[in-house]
């Protein structure tokens, strides 16, 4: 099979899914289809579940998992659908990859929990964290889509409150500007065949309640990234939300942050998802590889 047509394969499996629903299916109806067309794909590995003030948590490890290295997961969705159990076939490969114990939560979702509610949940989840004597510069922070900025959007909130951050992150397709406001918008609207600028507009009033689309919390696009860790920022060179990276990888290295976005041709949103995919081994062994050099610093 041709890349381009396993990528066709995975658009197809996509809209399967849309196509179940309509106005009237109800946000839990999305969210339990995202979940079961997902988690079929994924391992059955033994995970210990738990709860981190009153947000489900698991610790998912591949079976040569080093326990001191930890990864903090933040799932994509839109913030709207996705949870462990959407992400858990990602989570296991990314452990696999990294050879790192996973530590996923299951964030409040909207709209019955806008912003800030996701980054609360973040933040309590990395006190966690530090509080069970995990040595943050052992630990990264890795996340896809809406995850991806809410990684970001974490270590705003940390550093705000000066705690101590995490020794890298990994951020894949990450949505980091609730504006939509960029040129690959434009750019792209021909080329993406997953999302446009209204989608990404819908689901960000959805998120944001009466927040400022423009609020560095929200938006991390738009805040000084000065002192965060080293960032590797991955997406396809194709999607509208391409310039949610580049851009931000632009500012932070002008904030002296190191950061690098690693472009993928042909490749939709969040493709690491998708195990048949060359590019994901790819971008997974990429990513692996950037966590050991952080975590050997």
């Amino acid at each position: 099979m041709s890349p381009q047509d396993a990528v066709e394969g995975v658009v197809a499996f996509l809209r399967t899914i849309y196509a179940g629903w309509r106005r009237d299916t109800t946000v839990q109806k999305m969210r339990d289809d995202w979940d079961a067309a997902f988690a079929k794909r994924a391992q059955d590995w033994p995970v210990e579940r738990f709860k981190i003030g009153g947000v489900n948590a698991e610790w998912i490890a591949a079976p040569d998992a080093d326990p001191p290295r930890i990864i903090l997961f933040l799932h994509g969705g839109g913030f709207r659908i996705g949870s462990i159990a959407s992400h858990r076939d990602l989570i296991q490969r990314l452990s696999q990859a990294s050879r790192a114990k996973i530590l996923a939560i299951d964030y409040r979702l909207s709209p019955e929990h806008a912003f800030p509610a996701p980054v609360e949940d973040a933040l309590a989840a990395w006190r966690w964290l530090l509080d069970q004597g995990h040595a943050p510069g052992r630990i990264a922070i890795a996340g896809d889509s809406a995850g991806g900025g809410l990684a970001l959007s974490l270590m705003l909130a940390a550093r705000t409150q000066n705690l101590p951050l995490p020794c890298a992150a990994w951020l894949m397709s990450p949505w980091t500007d609730m504006t939509a406001s960029s040129a690959s918008y434009d750019e792209c609207a021909g080329a993406d065949p997953l999302h446009q600028r209204a989608m990404i507009l819908a689901m960000s009033k959805g998120y944001l309640g009466k927040a400022d689309a423009r609020d560095p919390l929200a938006s991390p696009l738009f805040a000084d990234l000065t002192g965060l860790p080293p960032l590797l920022l991955q997406c396809g060179a194709g999607e509208v939300l391409r310039d949610d990276s580049t851009l931000l990888a632009a500012r932070a290295c002008e904030n002296g942050v190191h950061a690098e976005a690693q472009l993928y041709d042909d490749m939709i949103h969040v493709f690491q998802s998708y195990a048949e995919l060359h590019a994901a081994d790819e971008a997974l062994t990429r990513g692996a590889e950037f966590l050991e050099r952080c975590w050997r610093a």
